[in-house]
């Protein structure tokens, strides 16, 4: 049964006429299941046709208070009064940066607008910092759309990223200088003993490691400990920029993202989506020596809209609710229900699984009983299943990604009223796929 009505399939139409695939995102694209949504408030969102649905996707991540929250809408709407671009800085801009550094590890801040600007220029600061022109990344991790992060990331074919101790790197879209292979090299995630050997060979070529904390867009696979410590302990010696990029895990696993959650400070975080629920702001932080590379004559970073009064506003209201109220363990406490409540579900089920991630961004793999600690493993669970289970949940009315690499994301709004109603639609949906 399609997912869209018949007012949602109208609306898909026209988009299709004069947008590419009718969505401006690839990842929107679900074919003549892709919906048009109405509104969202709190936890719901609605398409074209009145469908109402619980929302995991959360546009992604970032709405982490719910869609529509009264008081970032209130303050962002106060601030456009006054203007809402600027060619100076505003004290908005202040109150976002004193904030993060306050809540983080980092000691100073720049503002951008998205995850990938902010993690393409984390790269250019971490270039010219270092003189040195190439960078770590590894297998599953994605960092944006700009051309040098596009390797091996979540939607490449496991089979395809050859032999473990040498890997390939798979471009993977159309477009890119076959030159810029050269200048990233990917690894398996976890692997100590292959991250050791790696950099003690090609730690003078090495401006950076950068490093999804935990893979938010392979189902939350989480670092083991000795890894990330390994890490920091490695870019230490050989003056390599550890960068964390953030854009998912930033005020979302922890009030101070990643960096308070493993007690590692990375030389540079990228930090965009949680930090104003929803909208257009981004972040580059970091150690003050490292940040201080930036200016007039250095290294450059720019842009019109950084710090626009909308997407500053934003980040102001939410950074202010995020540090001052117990979202985060409000957030963790229904998360850690609901990750419960599946695990137990599937396991009645008999159905082989295993859950990853930490209950604010978590997910799990179908057709296996163990837990996966990098991209190669998770390549080996059942898609199919978890896609058929998944477009029934959301035929049910609970919608996460139909992708399990994308993982569930929960908001405040997801109380426990919400989770009870997820759970037993899951429940509903899981005897119909056995079916």
């Amino acid at each position: 049964m399609a997912l869209q009505g018949k007012l949602t399939k109208e609306y898909y139409n026209r988009a299709k006429a004069i947008i590419p695939g009718g969505v401006n995102s690839n990842f929107r694209d679900w074919g003549d299941d892709t919906l048009v949504i109405d509104r969202g408030e709190g936890a719901y969102i609605w398409d074209m046709d009145g469908k109402k649905y619980i929302d995991y996707r959360l546009a992604f991540g970032p709405v982490i208070l719910g869609h529509a929250h009264p008081e970032v809408i209130k303050k962002v709407s106060e601030a456009l009064k006054k203007g809402n671009l600027f060619a100076w800085t505003t004290p908005l801009e202040i109150d976002v940066a004193e904030r993060i550094v306050r809540m983080t590890k980092c000691e100073k801040v720049r503002l951008g607008n998205t995850g990938t600007e902010v993690t393409m220029h984390a790269l250019r600061i971490a270039r010219g910092y270092t003189g040195r022109e190439k960078f770590l990344k590894f297998e599953g991790q994605y960092h944006g759309m700009a051309d040098y992060f596009m390797f091996d990331t979540a939607g490449t074919p496991g089979k395809s990223l050859g032999y473990r101790r040498n890997p390939i790197n798979v471009p993977m879209t159309s477009g890119i200088p076959r030159e810029i292979t050269n200048y990233v090299y990917n690894l398996p995630y976890n692997d100590v003993e292959l991250l050791e050997e790696f950099i003690d060979v090609h730690w003078h070529e090495l401006a950076a490691v950068f490093l999804e904390p935990t893979m938010g867009n392979a189902a939350g696979i989480m670092p083991k400990p000795i890894f990330i410590t390994t890490l920091r302990e490695l870019c230490d010696k050989y003056g390599i920029m550890l960068v964390f990029d953030e854009v998912k895990t930033g005020f979302r696993i922890a009030t101070g993202g990643a960096q308070e959650y493993f007690n590692i400070q990375a030389d540079l975080v990228t930090y965009a989506k949680s930090m104003g629920n929803g909208f257009p702001i981004a972040a580059i932080g970091g150690k003050a020596k490292v940040m201080d590379a930036i200016g007039s004559g250095q290294i450059a970073h720019g842009g019109t809209y950084t710090g626009n009064v909308a997407g500053a506003a934003a980040a102001s209201a939410t950074l202010e609710i995020l540090e001052t109220q117990p979202i985060n363990e409000s957030i963790n406490k229904n998360g850690k229900r609901l990750m419960n409540g599946i695990d137990d579900i599937l396991t009645e089920a008999d159905i082989p699984h295993s859950m990853t991630g930490v209950p604010a961004m978590f997910g799990y793999v179908l057709g296996t009983d163990q837990e996966p600690t990098e991209f190669r493993q998770y390549t080996e669970g059942d898609d199919q299943l978890y896609e058929e289970l998944a477009l029934e949940l959301i035929r049910q009315g609970v919608q996460p990604d139909s992708d399990g690499r994308e993982p569930w994301f929960l908001s405040y709004a997801h109380d426990e009223k919400v989770i009870d109603e997820t759970l037993e639609i899951y429940v509903n949906a899981v005897k119909a796929v056995r079916k």
